[in-house]
């Protein structure tokens, strides 16, 4: 088959590798139909993730058919369409039977494209098929449910819930690129008085109000920290979601915020932040960090399938397997070619 393998920092190849197998009794082997490209695949490209290893393929989201399953695969059949999920689960450690399923001690969490092979190839082997695929429902698109392997959980749990949003609550998200925008959309379904997208690109602002902000700010231009206080009777803001991932914005995070207000970090740090302490001690303020965990896909799947939750429209540009290398490329140049997400299908 043929796949897109990592070669170190800077260097990746759509080459021909041997076809994924079952290797264990819990493994599915799955014939990825449509897959994407996360920001974080930038951040390993980039050498930010040093875990990643020159061979690996890439990639850890993807719809797909089953082909193969092992012996212990109960929910899963050959022919059965499936969401594969960013991260894996082996259902049976401690922090499995906790929900924490990105903390997976049992061989799972996020080893998909960082540990084992990938899902940005042919065929992908999913290991515990059981608890890391999901049924795709009738009637909704491959598109649709490939927002679901990562971004949209990713924004609602470790910005939205880890973030505690709840009614009447301002909210600001600092970064307008595809997580900041999943955040929005998943925080509007907690009722906040005022959402609020903070960037530096006028091209995603205009996005971000269609995806939940109600106000928005080019911190260019201006002073997010005055305009938020002015929203809010000079308080800040309840919950601050960083969705960037650099120390800029984390720091940005933390002079938004109110007193008793809550940090939620979604972005994947490559340098240090600096925690001024000196400042939040006093100030009741919680921090919070996270991978996603996916508890929350079924929930979210049950939303799109209902059309309560329009999810296909983070794609803005498709492209087939063979050009996966132009859609990294479009991908990688967000603030000019306008993308959010890309669709790569067979």
């Amino acid at each position: 088959m043929r796949a897109l393998v990592y070669h170190g920092p800077g260097s990746k190849e759509w080459e021909e590798v041997p076809d994924p197998l079952v290797e264990a009794d819990t493994d599915a082997v799955v014939r990825v139909d449509t897959v994407t490209i996360c920001g974080t695949d930038l951040h390993i490209l980039k050498g930010d993730v040093p875990a990643v290893t020159d061979g690996r393929i890439l990639g850890h989201e993807a719809v797909g058919t089953v082909t193969a399953v092992g012996p212990s695969v109960a929910s899963v059949k050959p022919g059965d369409r499936v969401l594969v999920s960013c991260i894996t689960a082996c259902g049976r450690c401690r922090f499995c039977r906790d929900g924490s399923y990105g903390q997976c001690l049992g061989g799972g969490g996020w080893i998909l494209g960082h540990r084992i092979d990938g899902t940005q190839a042919e065929y992908v082997r999913v290991p515990f098929a059981d608890n890391s695929t999901y049924a795709v429902p009738a009637g909704v698109s491959d598109e649709e449910v490939l927002m679901l392997a990562d971004i949209l959980p990713t924004g609602y749990e470790v910005g939205v819930l880890n973030g505690t949003v709840r009614p009447g609550d301002t909210v600001a998200i600092v970064g307008a690129g595809p997580i900041g925008l999943a955040a929005a959309v998943g925080a509007r379904l907690h009722s906040p008085s005022h959402v609020v997208a903070i960037d530096m690109a006028g091209g995603r602002l205009d996005l971000a109000k269609q995806f939940g902000a109600d106000v928005t700010v080019n911190n260019r231009e201006d002073d997010p920290v005055a305009r938020i206080l002015d929203l809010t009777g000079g308080l800040g803001a309840d919950v601050a979601i960083e969705a960037v991932g650099v120390p800029e914005t984390f720091e940005l995070c933390t002079r938004l915020v109110r007193p008793g207000g809550h940090v939620a970090n979604v972005g994947v740090h490559g340098r240090a932040a600096t925690l001024h302490l000196e400042d939040l001690w006093i100030r009741n303020v919680t921090i919070t960090t996270g991978l996603v965990d996916t508890y929350s896909t079924p929930t979210l799947l049950r939303l799109v399938s209902a059309r309560q939750l329009d999810s296909g429209r983070f794609v803005t540009h498709r492209f087939d397997l063979d050009h996966i290398l132009d859609a990294y490329d479009v991908f990688s140049r967000a603030g000019e070619t306008g993308a959010l997400k890309v669709a790569i299908s067979r």
